[in-house]
């Protein structure tokens, strides 16, 4: 199986990676130079992983080429300073399949396969579709969990099932059901990431290894430092840290992370583009409150890349 560049014992892509959002010029088309640099600002800020290809890279909106494009754009871009995850989950197990085997001939270190989504398949049909897709590839899979966009959860018996597939490693979490993480994480060896910036500190609580982080485009240093902090034994500094993220959690309630961290990212000098439709730019009001909620968690506004 492929290493991956920033795996250590116990957290196979790293500990605290971003899903990043895939740049686009003023054509909305791919922009690859624009993806290497700020991919390279985002393992500068404290990133040893990358998602890209993922909900946040707007995936549902590029196309096959586009995906395998931006993977060796980003791959060539970090080199062994970050792992590269591609996203290669949808509801069709055979294109999941056919994805999977391209993001890895592009150079992706690993994979995050999304629950299929829409035409909400049964505990066994996940088993399936994420075997068959585990099977396809030579690389380590993360399964991605999140009930709110795909309708069905998986549940602790079938990630224990799963966990014994050899290249099932990991799970993304963004069902929040911390009691269940815990049964999976005490009964198998997956690594679970928290996917859900608000529930960054519970998940390291009760044994998470990581993040999958939205907020890391702009924080990616704290989140650092809060899970380096809980990890010394210093719970309380661990807390003050989360609890000054705060405000950069606000505009989760307000608008798409997507739209949210374009504009961030813009706020500080790092121009990536507009997402494609059917998502939509940040109105002025938006980005008002954005700038508000930057100053409120003290992150500088207009630091170039």
């Amino acid at each position: 199986m492929t290493g991956c560049p920033t795996a250590s014992p116990g957290r196979p892509f790293g500990r605290v990676l971003t899903a990043m959002v895939t740049p686009f010029d003023a054509h909305g088309a791919v922009d690859l130079d624009k993806a290497q640099q700020l991919a390279k600002y985002l393992v500068e800020l404290g990133n040893d992983g990358l998602v890209i290809n993922g909900t946040t890279g707007e995936s549902p909106t590029t196309n096959e080429a586009e995906k395998a494009d931006l993977i060796r754009a980003v791959v060539e871009a970090v080199g062994d300073r970050a792992t590269v995850v591609s996203g290669a989950g949808s509801y069709d197990t055979a294109h999941s399949v056919r994805a999977a085997q391209q993001a890895e001939a592009a150079g992706a270190h690993g994979l995050l396969v999304v629950t299929p989504y829409y035409s909400r398949p049964t505990q066994r049909g996940l088993v399936a579709h994420f075997s068959a897709v585990a099977d396809a590839v030579g690389v380590p899979v993360m399964l991605y969990d999140i009930p709110p966009r795909t309708i069905v959860p998986i549940e602790v018996a079938t990630l224990q099932e799963l966990a014994a597939h050899p290249r099932i490693v990991a799970v993304k979490d963004a069902k929040g059901d911390l009691l269940a993480g815990q049964r999976v994480m005490a009964t198998t060896d997956l690594a679970y990431y928290s996917g859900d910036d608000p529930l960054n500190l519970p998940w390291l609580s009760v044994g998470a290894v990581g993040v999958v982080s939205v907020i890391g485009h702009l924080a990616a240093d704290r989140i650092r430092s809060m899970i380096d902090a809980f990890e010394a034994g210093d719970v309380v500094g661990a807390r003050a840290i989360s609890h000054g993220l705060l405000p950069l959690l606000q505009p989760f309630t307000r608008m798409p992370g997507v739209t949210y961290a374009k504009a961030g990212l813009r706020l500080r000098g790092v121009d990536v583009g507009e997402p494609r439709l059917p998502l939509v730019p940040s109105t002025p009001d938006e980005i008002g409150s954005i700038s508000a909620d930057l100053a409120a968690a003290a992150i500088s506004l207009g630091v170039s890349a």
